[in-house]
């Protein structure tokens, strides 16, 4: 028995090996090749597609798919028109000899043109808890509400902005390090960091009455939305941020964040304003601004001299929060420990 048992193991293992040699043969038969310098393309640019037939195979012909969707070329030529940036699957079937194999090339779309560069103006300034590690910043209805990190300190807060006092606050658990948050149908959605797991308030009471765990998302730092509800967006630290669905808040889709010369990550507090996407660079004294429909960096806002006019101290920390009022139409900046909220216009530097 045991011998009839090993017989039969053994044919399955030669058999699924010898697809996989299969397989993998046929794909060393063919390689997609491209008339440029590097696998980095702008947007818009044109470049040569080919396929290399390494064994001299009869080839019938072939189609292209590029992130999922047919394209064609024209007189062997390919224009990168996607609506998406960022590293793209280019994918080939090969018809040769009566059967078929498909190959795979990565290309990185990047955004057409530089980031243009910005500066700020200070309309205000506010006074800004100095203990607080910001996290997260959102206006709703005039409003301020913050998110604070850092493990056994971390809060969610309704706050005065004019005055700096905090109006209501919940304390997280000391296993948990708070995030960005967003506002969206009077919840309050919050995230942790390395924890895996988001929590959802009432707007009115701050009552826990939910959580969420990341899917395919690596950590979580910062939260915003659309104005019309359909898409929360997420950022994690990586190059991607991700396109939440509202309802089930699973990561449905993402951008990833691409200038003209490279793929960018360390977007971290969010915020969504006329299609465009504002985003702390983390440790950095500015923020990005990006094309929410394609993830193209369009302007970067210097933000350097504001951490000079803010009380110096031991804990202080770098540049995090950036909220939009829609009342004023300004930016309001600040940071972790800041003694000062800053409220800006942003203006393109000359």
């Amino acid at each position: 028995m045991h011998s009839y048992k090993f017989l039969i193991v053994s044919f399955l293992m030669a058999t699924l090996g010898g697809c996989n040699s299969k397989i993998s043969s046929e794909k060393n038969l063919f390689s997609i090749e491209l008339d440029a310098k590097s696998d980095k393309i702008q947007h818009g640019k044109t470049v040569k597609v080919d396929v290399k037939n390494r064994k001299n195979k009869e080839i019938d012909s072939v189609t292209y798919k590029m992130n999922g969707k047919k394209v064609n070329l024209k007189n062997g030529f390919l224009t990168l028109n996607s609506d998406r940036l960022g590293i793209q699957p280019l994918g080939a079937t090969v018809y040769y000899e009566g059967t078929s194999t498909e190959v795979t090339k990565n290309i990185t779309v990047l955004a057409p043109e530089a980031p243009k560069v910005y500066t700020y103006e200070i309309i205000n300034t506010f006074p800004h808890d100095i203990k607080a590690y910001t996290q997260g910043l959102e206006f709703h209805n005039d409003t301020l509400y913050e998110s604070t990190g850092r493990k056994g300190i971390s809060s969610l807060r309704k706050v005065d902005y004019k005055t700096g006092e905090v109006l209501q606050k919940i304390d997280l658990d000391d296993a948990y390090f708070g995030e960005g948050i967003t506002i969206l149908n009077d919840k309050i959605y919050m995230l942790t960091w390395q924890a895996g797991t988001g929590f959802i308030f009432n707007l009115k009471d701050f009552e826990k009455t939910g959580s969420f765990r990341y899917g395919k998302s690596k950590e979580g730092w910062g939260l915003t939305h659309t104005p019309d509800g359909s898409k929360i967006y997420k950022s994690d630290g990586s190059d991607k941020i991700w396109i939440l669905d509202p309802e089930t808040l699973e990561e449905v889709d993402f951008i990833e964040t691409v200038t003209n010369t490279s793929v960018f990550n360390k977007a971290n507090e969010l915020e969504y304003v006329d299609g465009k996407i504002y985003a702390n660079v983390y440790l950095k004294d500015s923020a990005m601004i990006i094309d929410a429909k394609t993830g193209g960096i369009i302007g970067v806002i210097d933000f350097r001299g504001l951490k000079d006019k803010v009380k110096q101290h031991a804990n202080l920390d770098v540049l995090n929060g950036i909220a939009y009022n829609s009342t004023t139409e300004t930016f309001f900046v600040t940071g972790k420990n800041w003694s000062k909220m800053f409220e800006v216009t942003i203006k393109e530097k000359k």
